[in-house]
């Protein structure tokens, strides 16, 4: 574990690892049982990141089924048999990563429930590299409240100054500005594209992992 006033917390999907596909088949074959029409994969990677239930709440209400009761059990149920039929770390993330461990406290925040996320980080050999992991059941509100994060910083004795949050969506971003810190949203996500807005010239861009491992760079250096 690198500084530990320093906190780098890192968003999930459409960050570290490229799940769209295999959340898109999910949907789909909900939405396929409940006798709706399929919808394409970008248009389901544009609803992630809000959680489970809205994610199916969203879906089945563009395929034009009303929201059900069982349907998000049903969704978690198709989800977990597929966590990683196709779903891959991005290019060069576990060492950046790494890199930033040896800086900084590194914890992953999600809006995914812990236990998929455990199953996928286990799967793809990265949970070691990540000092706590908090997911979209637990006590704590999920994002865009800070709270999660907040709780991070407070176990690395981070102020808001030595905190970096590393996303890829206008959730994430919403979360860094209500928790005062700064963040870098990575281009390559499927979340990026769901900024309606520019993401303003306090908020780091990063096209690749190289690029991502300099803003990490530069962020310690303003934290030394």
């Amino acid at each position: 574990m690198g500084h530990v006033h320093r906190l780098i917390a890192f968003d999930l999907d459409g960050t570290l690892i490229d799940s769209r596909r295999d959340l898109a088949d999910s949907a789909n074959a909900l939405i396929t049982e409940l006798g709706g029409t399929p919808l394409s994969e970008d248009a389901i990677g544009q609803m992630v990141g809000e959680g489970a239930a809205l994610l199916v709440r969203r879906a089945l209400r563009a395929s034009g089924i009303d929201d059900i009761q069982s349907a998000l059990p049903r969704f978690l149920e198709i989800y977990d048999a597929h966590l990683l039929d196709h779903t891959r770390l991005y290019d060069g993330m576990p060492e950046v990563v790494r890199h930033a461990r040896r800086h900084a406290r590194v914890t992953l925040l999600t809006n995914k429930p812990l236990r998929p996320t455990e199953r996928i980080l286990d799967g793809l050999g990265v949970r070691d590299l990540f000092d706590d992991v908090v997911g979209g059941d637990s006590p704590l509100p999920r994002k865009p409240d800070p709270a999660g994060l907040l709780e991070m910083m407070r176990a690395a004795s981070a102020r808001a100054g030595e905190t970096l949050l590393v996303g890829d969506s206008a959730i994430d971003l919403e979360t860094a500005r209500r928790a005062g810190v700064r963040c870098c949203l990575v281009s390559f996500g499927f979340g990026f594209q769901s900024l309606r807005e520019p993401p303003g010239l306090e908020t780091w861009i990063a096209k690749d992992a190289a690029s991502l491992a300099d803003v990490i760079d530069e962020f310690v250096l303003t934290t030394t």
